[in-house]
């Protein structure tokens, strides 16, 4: 490793453990903050405040010469490699972020960069909506091309950051500077882990789609855990057992973006577990929010079609609720041809494992009932609904040989489910 010099702007949870940690795995670090305090505290080599381990190793990386502090800006950024920005961004009344402290860094960074020679990395590690760098921090530097701006959001966790440091679940480098991104994500070599290079907005994005996720399952958890509780049924024992499903539960499985979901399980089983609740007089608003949020994904892809060229041909790709089945209940692609009929549009469907004439029982039913003229509007072939169409929207996932061909029709294609994720 090539051990670099690193500013650290901001000594709260997340810089001070960041500053620690660096020096620790050998680059030379010093943290910046306005707050006299816990500057002298990191220069007398104590931690400002407690988290598990960290004292010790201030301790050590002081008293090696890896670490110090100050409060002047201009002293930590002139031999500076890397300026990693680590200044709070809390929460304003409406929910925004209050984003004065990030603001006015990157400004008084500016402001020090007239006659420096030396490239600089300003690393945004603050967790900032996407979007955030490009308004506020890029637009800074527009007068200083030897700047680069990149993102590197933090995973650490209170109570467990030195660990989530020196052992990372994620490191993350977002940016257009592909050399910038690099040196970034280089000073966290050490640690073994192959960082994820990605945009800049991407790396912005996932620090919040991590934390909405956590929030999401300990909200699952409680309402599960409240069910059972009004049922006499062991809420431990059901999540132990749901979590040793590594392949569906506790794994990459749904976690894609992409199509409303459907069939005849997850409907009916949200409605019926919410349904028991209302019984009990219990409210679980996590898991009532589910049904109307898959509506609501609906009616977003329902709209993108209809934005096609109203006087277009429109072939759908897919009918039944996903893909490698005949079943069609409760399938959201019949409900986007019932809106789509409805408005008038012209459209053929064709699904490789639907022929109408031999469907049957409550598939057929469920059918028949929303479109009694579905027949009419089928085609035998993939081939058929590409010559036909001028434009495909894609309703279920086609196999490889379909989708070579769909994307060797030239034909204006609208995916709605992540066809080539």
């Amino acid at each position: 490793m090539n051990p670099k010099q690193i500013a650290v702007l901001g000594l709260g949870y997340v810089g001070c453990v960041s500053a620690a940690c660096l020096a620790r795995i050998g680059h030379r670090v010093t943290g910046v903050d306005r707050d006299e305090f816990k500057v002298s505290q990191v220069r007398s080599g104590c931690a400002p405040f407690y988290e598990p381990g960290l004292a010790e190793i201030v301790r050590d990386e002081v008293a090696a010469g890896r670490l110090t502090a100050t409060t002047e800006l201009a002293d930590a950024i002139r031999d500076a490699d890397i300026a990693l920005i680590c200044v709070g961004t809390p929460s304003e009344r409406n929910g925004n972020l209050g984003l004065d402290q990030l603001n006015r860094i990157a400004g008084e960074i500016a402001s020090l960069l007239p006659g420096r020679a030396k490239g600089l990395i300003v690393a945004v590690r603050s967790t900032v909506f996407p979007g955030t760098c490009e308004s506020m921090v890029i637009p800074q530097f527009l007068d200083h091309p030897q700047v680069a701006v990149v993102s590197n959001p933090e995973f650490l966790r209170e109570g467990s950051a030195i660990q989530d440091f020196v052992e990372p679940s994620l490191v993350v480098v977002g940016g257009a500077d592909v050399a910038a991104v690099q040196a970034v994500a280089d000073i966290y070599e050490p640690l073994g882990v192959a960082p994820c290079l990605v945009s800049l907005g991407t790396a912005e994005m996932i620090k919040y789609s991590c934390n909405a996720f956590h929030a999401v399952k300990i909200s699952f958890a409680n309402e599960i855990g409240a069910l059972c509780g009004e049922m006499k049924i062991s809420p431990f024992e059901v999540m132990e057992t749901l979590c040793r499903d590594t392949r569906l539960n506790i794994s990459a499985a749904y976690l894609k973006p992409g199509f409303a979901f459907g069939g005849s399980c997850l409907p009916k089983d949200l409605r019926a577990l919410v349904y028991r609740a209302s019984r009990l007089d219990l409210k679980l608003p996590m898991l009532e929010a589910v049904m109307p949020s898959n509506l609501r994904h609906l009616d977003r892809a329902i709209q993108s079609v209809l934005d096609l060229p109203q006087d277009s041909k429109t072939g759908i790709y897919g009918l039944a609720f996903k893909e490698n089945t005949d079943d069609l209940r409760e399938s959201p692609v019949v409900t986007l041809i019932e809106h789509l009929i409805g408005k008038g549009r012209d459209i053929r469907i064709f699904d490789p494992h639907i022929q109408i004439e031999q469907i049957y029982g409550s598939n057929k039913n469920f059918v028949l009932k929303a479109i009694p003229h579905i027949g009419k509007l089928m085609v035998g072939s993939l081939d058929e609904l590409l010559a036909w169409s001028d434009s495909v929207v894609i309703a279920q996932k086609p196999n490889v040989e379909m989708k070579t061909s769909i994307r060797n029709s030239a034909k204006s294609v609208l995916d709605l489910v992540g066809m080539g994720a």
